[in-house]
């Protein structure tokens, strides 16, 4: 296989401690384990929500084209599958997407996460006694309990919040968790607000071209959602795809990513991301101590109890698109429409010697 380079100031040896034959065929064996119904994106995401009242799709939907990925170590693909120059809808890996523009706004010193969002954010979701309580860190790591409605869509039809939440209806914010899109959308708007340009726009910038990205990725939105800015009317991008929409990617860009954060926020010799904002996203969240800001940790081995206790990951739709980060093995592997990932992780990371 070609070596490709994802970090050019990568120069240790991809291949020490790795068995190579044992990482080929996971790779292989993954390229054989499809999520069926992608093709139809409207079928497949219909059945996502579970609120029939509230199935309308209202952000632009792309059909999935099966399992694809790359796998890199130390800054260089030793593995790939499928198209991994196929862009992707990402689901909720889009959440942890979202989490590095959060950054971008940290290190610029916009933000500070347990400052309520409403000292530097005008909005009327934040202006009631609940909203006033509800600080940045709780918006990333889903504990602002916010209830309401936003794009059409109300707070309560994501069937997500009542399978694996924590929350505590009507509590106040930090008291509970719960994994909402409308939620993480809120986050989006503030953040648009906050920089007063497309999440985009600074996702590319700030992010993407600094580490190689290549120009085939997107992120969208909805057909209302968008604010006003001083006079201007400015898109707003969603977090995850329930209702279409989101990241649009393609795997060697998602594994780009992924390299950014095992770095510790730098390419190269260029500091992208602040150590600081690396280290808060990997931080345990006091009531979900499995998330953090907006990434899962699987320190306990809860997110996937075969894999090694040093992943942390970015995942989207049950784990059918996939961006998994482990630093003892300075590893990453981002997979799309592959079922069974739980297998691929524990593959890969046997393959892989542990620094």
């Amino acid at each position: 296989m070609r070596e490709t380079r994802v970090d050019e100031a990568a120069e240790n040896d991809p291949w020490e401690g790795v068995d190579v034959a044992a990482l080929a065929r996971a790779a292989r064996e993954q390229a054989e384990r499809p999520v069926p119904g992608v093709e139809d994106m409207a079928t497949y995401l219909a059945a996502q929500v579970a609120d029939s009242s509230h199935r309308e799709v209202v952000g632009p939907l792309l059909d999935g084209a099966g399992p694809s990925g790359v796998i890199l170590r130390r800054g260089r693909v030793v593995a790939s599958w499928g198209d991994p120059n196929r862009v992707e809808m990402a689901f909720s890996a889009t959440k942890s997407v979202l989490s590095l523009v959060a950054g971008v706004a940290f290190d610029d010193g916009l933000l500070t996460l347990d400052e309520p969002v409403h000292r530097t954010v005008g909005l009327v979701q934040f202006a009631d006694p609940h909203g006033r309580g509800i600080t940045w860190r709780h918006l990333l790591d889903q504990t602002s309990q916010w209830e309401g409605v936003l794009w059409g869509k109300p707070t309560e039809v994501d069937a997500q919040s009542t399978r694996e939440g924590t929350e505590s209806p009507g509590g106040p914010p930090g008291a509970g968790w719960a994994y909402n899109d409308v939620r993480v959308n809120l986050t989006a708007l503030a953040l648009t607000v906050l920089f007063g340009r497309p999440l985009p726009d600074v996702l590319r910038t700030r992010v993407m071209d600094p580490i190689g990205g290549s120009a085939s990725w997107s992120w969208h939105g909805y057909r209302t959602s968008q604010v006003t800015l001083d006079g201007t009317r400015v898109p707003v991008v969603s977090g995850g795809a329930h209702w279409g929409g989101g990241l649009w990617i393609n795997a060697l860009d998602l594994a780009r990513i992924g390299h950014l954060c095992l770095s510790g926020g730098r390419h190269g010799d260029r500091r992208v991301l602040s150590r600081r904002w690396i280290d808060a996203l990997w931080t345990p969240c006091p009531v979900k101590p499995d998330y953090g800001l907006s990434w899962w940790l699987n320190d306990d081995r809860t997110v996937w109890p075969a894999a090694p206790a040093t992943g942390r990951c970015a995942r989207g739709n049950g784990g059918s698109h996939l961006l998994w980060v482990d630093p003892a093995r300075e590893l990453v592997v981002s997979s799309r429409w592959g079922a069974a990932v739980e297998n691929l992780l524990t593959e890969v990371s046997a393959a892989v010697r542990p620094d």
